[in-house]
């Protein structure tokens, strides 16, 4: 077999669990944390945002995970039925896409999720955990990619070629913008990202607490652990939105109101 259609072949089966593999390698990053950048770590404070590099990455942190939500909900929310869809058995493209977001990059979802893991990999300060992190993912979506670039190129030919050969396929060209998608839908947005923006702020929460373990508890020494406050805003926040969270499901499955429309998954 030659090595492209290896890669397309190995794509296909991670395509299958492209919505558990991600979490897999974040949890299997985890260890980095407890294993390096001690120094930086005995040398700052997170409780009061006191330290410049902590402030620093967390604004720098929250700006790309929004990005990356604001990415995914322009994508979702403006595509047709029938594409940018969440199937896992199967290749599915009723349209090619070459309108909209589709016009800059090619793998808009994709691009997505990685800022939003980098915004999360960012708030670590750990460089050591966002390198290898990221060329983890960098390797599993490209497989991915690949794979379903070939079932469009099998399915739409020269159509998608041309648009193939004109817009980049993860780093987006923003002068090539054209308009034409559908118009943006919250209804939509509320029914189908209101998982993904939980995850973004269960993992934040987690992150939160190990730094927190790992700077303030560990460096505070056994005598001063008792006087720390677990009860972190990110916790709150975590709280608040898994009420909204729970609010949106049950509104999902009693209801009406968040229906899929003809012209949209």
């Amino acid at each position: 077999m030659a090595l492209i259609q290896s890669m397309e072949a190995t794509g296909a089966k991670l395509f299958k669990y492209r919505g558990q593999i991600p979490v897999l390698i974040f949890v299997l990053s985890l260890p980095i944390l407890f294993f390096s950048n001690q120094n930086l770590y005995d040398s700052i404070t997170i409780t009061d945002f006191s330290s410049p590099v902590y402030v620093i990455c967390t604004i720098v942190s929250v700006l790309l995970v929004i990005a990356g939500l604001a990415l995914r909900a322009y994508t979702v929310c403006t595509s047709p039925k029938g594409t940018s869809g969440r199937n896992t058995t199967h290749q599915v493209a009723n349209h090619l896409n070459t309108k909209g977001i589709y016009s800059v990059v090619r793998h808009p979802l994709y691009l997505a999720n990685y800022l939003i893991w980098a915004g999360l990999l960012v708030y670590t300060m750990n460089a050591f955990a966002f390198i290898i992190v990221s060329l983890v993912y960098w390797i599993y979506y490209e497989r991915i990619m690949m794979t379903e670039e070939a079932f469009l190129r099998g399915k739409y030919g020269d159509e998608f070629e041309e648009w193939a050969s004109r817009v980049p396929a993860f780093l987006p060209k923003w002068s090539l913008y054209e308009g034409g998608m559908l118009q943006f839908s919250w209804k939509t947005f509320i029914r189908r990202e209101y998982a993904t923006i939980m995850s973004a702020i269960f993992t934040y929460t987690v992150l939160d607490y190990i730094l927190y373990y790992l700077i303030d508890v560990r460096n505070a020494g056994k005598g001063a652990c008792d006087s720390l406050n677990w009860l972190r805003p990110s916790l709150y926040l975590l709280i608040a939105y898994t009420i909204i969270a729970l609010l949106i499901k049950l509104i999902k499955h009693k209801t009406k109101w968040l229906d899929a429309t003809p012209d949209r998954d």
